[in-house]
């Protein structure tokens, strides 16, 4: 028998569980004994995925929220059983906004015996409890588990508690393939037709990577690839967004290794920049059609402001390099609360939230895409999912912009300065308002990005703080 053709034996096996597993979870792993027979392997394995976020803080234990069995276990043990897990990880200094612990997506291989994985797919040996001398692995590594889970979306429903849904049929024949490249989420490829993002940190509401690209499908935006399937959880008020099937774009080249590129053969990125703006406006104009643009009145921008401030306060206490520039950075914040004080307001709507030149895709043709909607993952969702300024957008690019430039040695300045002009020339394009005309605004979201890449790459890559820090120098000096 084929592996396709065992995959659906396996399924239609499974579907007779449905009933047991509408209580989270199917024999033989009940949620009593399940959690702490794998907690000691958890324990060692979570905290050194790169998807965690609460590096730095001991894990002092884990609690269950859910765990279905997507794929029981047979009698003998012999094929591969699909545990999927939400487990709540706690941790010695609960972080806001959950202090109760972070909530995770876990999708657990089970085998006796394991087929050829890479090395950090193991998680390790069980030793007790229902699946004592089974091995747990990372099941999105195995082919097996990654063809069930697209014939889940194939033949969406609900599954305990979770429901797959989907807006497109699904081609027969795509082989899976893990992308070992990510850090707040994983990915799988199937057949360079379609890409599944796992969201690894959950929270209750629907994740933007979804709702935004919905949106934009809508109203026909074609810059933003649409979801083909998606599925959810149900274990709260809100759904939890656990993962997004969408069209792969092959051959596309993502905009930070072109503008690399561009940099290491000594040429300028003004017209791929220039695109790029409009790219951006195209997606801004259709979401402001298909979601509310409330304004930002003198309250919104109050609070905007209050939370720079306190970005950069918490910055400078965990920086010191960043305290001479503190009141410098500071007129920047001044100079949005003074003008909103005064009854200026500005537009706000939703945007992606954390864009940059990772987040876009070049076709072979120069189409660029916009991708990754789901925002900076350490914010909340609630405010990822707030109406903003577009200009925050604008900002993180041309931070992006500056990062490539500082990457490449001799560092070329000027490059990064046309290829800002270039960029905000093209969105006033497609605009018809240039970001620039709303200067105050405009730098006070790129000192705030400025900060946020201080604090992170002290944190993370200590050799990168030049990059964020020469701009912390060029935009406190910069007139208020």
């Amino acid at each position: 028998m084929s592996e396709a053709a065992s995959t659906r034996v396996a399924l239609a096996k499974s579907t007779t569980s449905r009933k047991t597993a509408r209580r989270h979870t199917t024999s033989p792993t009940g949620p009593t004994a399940l959690l702490p027979s794998l907690a000691p392997l958890l324990h060692e394995w979570v905290p050194r995925q790169r998807w965690f976020a609460g590096k730095g803080q001991p894990v002092t234990g884990f609690s269950l929220v859910a765990a279905t069995e997507i794929l029981p276990l047979d009698a003998a043990g012999t094929g591969p059983g699909l545990l999927h897990l939400l487990v709540r990880v706690h941790q010695s200094s609960g972080r806001p906004p959950h202090p109760q612990g972070d909530c995770y997506q876990l999708l657990l291989g089970v085998r006796t015996t394991l087929p050829p994985l890479p090395a950090g797919a193991m998680i390790g040996r069980i030793t007790e409890g229902p699946l004592a001398g089974r091995t747990l692995y990372e099941g999105l590594h195995d082919p097996r588990v990654a063809d069930l889970l697209l014939e889940r979306f194939r033949n969406p429903g609900s599954l305990g508690p979770l429901r797959f849904d989907r807006a497109e049929p699904i081609p027969p024949g795509l082989t899976p393939r893990f992308l070992d490249t990510e850090q707040s989420n994983s990915s799988l490829v199937y057949g360079d037709a379609l890409i599944l993002k796992i969201f690894r940190r959950v929270f209750p509401g629907t994740n933007p990577d979804l709702e935004l690209p919905l949106a934009l499908g809508r109203e026909g935006c074609g810059r933003v690839p649409a979801p083909v399937a998606w599925f959810e959880a149900t274990t709260s008020p809100e759904p939890l967004t656990l993962g997004v099937l969408q069209p792969f774009l092959r051959g596309a080249q993502d905009g930070w290794q072109l503008a690399l590129a561009a940099l290491a053969a000594g040429r300028d990125f003004l017209p791929e920049a220039h695109a790029l703006g409009r790219a951006t406006a195209e997606v801004h104009t259709a979401l402001a059609a298909a979601l509310p643009t409330p304004p930002l009145a003198h309250d919104r921008t109050r609070h905007l402001v209050a939370g720079m401030v306190e970005r950069l306060e918490a910055a400078a206490r965990a920086v010191p390099a960043l305290v001479p520039y503190v009141p410098g950075l500071r007129t920047a914040f001044d100079a949005v609360a003074e003008l909103g004080g005064t009854g200026s307001g500005w537009a706000a709507q939703r945007i992606h939230g954390d864009l940059h030149l990772g987040q876009t895709l070049r076709a072979e043709d120069g189409f660029w895409s916009l991708i990754d909607f789901e925002g900076e993952p350490a914010r909340p969702l609630p405010e990822r999912r707030s109406p903003q300024p577009t200009v925050r957008d604008v900002a993180g690019m041309l931070r992006s912009f500056d990062y490539a430039a500082r990457s490449h040695h001799p560092w070329n300045s000027e490059w990064a300065a046309r290829c800002r002009a270039a960029y905000c020339e093209g969105y006033a394009r497609a605009a018809g308002s240039d970001p620039r005309a709303e200067p105050e605004l405009l730098r006070a979201h790129e000192t705030d990005k400025a900060v946020y890449e201080v604090l992170y790459e002290a944190r993370h890559r200590p050799d990168w703080l030049p990059v964020p820090m020469a701009a912390i120098q060029r935009l406190a000096a910069a007139p208020s």
